[in-house]
């Protein structure tokens, strides 16, 4: 499991630097706090449980690490995108916003939340 969660934090790393750089190039600031969430959030925490993970693998094998898996997964991506339309929040409908950011974020948070107990009950 520890490695699945290395994986994706290597992508969020790619996708970070990439966004970074796009914003760099093209001057367009207003996402920096998208940017540092995909490489802080994404990169590092998703690094981080990966890590844990690997290293107290009877914490990993619990149904709890794979709902966390899933909730994080699907939640983050969510979660980003949302933060991807604070920008141009004038042209899109509220629902889509409060959709992703709410439904992302709680997911997200609900999968910290697994990781807290989790890592809690496991790890001795």
């Amino acid at each position: 499991m520890g490695a699945k969660w290395i994986k994706f934090a290597v992508i969020y790393l790619i996708i970070g630097i990439a966004y970074g750089l796009f914003m760099h190039y093209t001057i367009q600031l207003q996402w920096k706090t998208l940017h540092a969430h995909i490489l802080v959030v994404g990169w590092l925490s998703t690094g981080l449980i990966g890590v844990i993970y690997s290293i107290y693998k009877d914490a990993a094998r619990t149904k709890l690490a794979m709902w966390q898996y899933y909730l994080h997964n699907i939640g983050l991506p969510v979660l980003l995108v949302g933060m991807l339309f604070v920008p141009i929040l004038d042209r899109i409908p509220m629902w889509l916003f409060e959709l992703c950011v709410s439904g992302g974020g709680l997911a997200f948070a609900l999968s910290i939340l697994l990781f807290i107990f989790n890592v809690f009950k496991k790890v001795a």
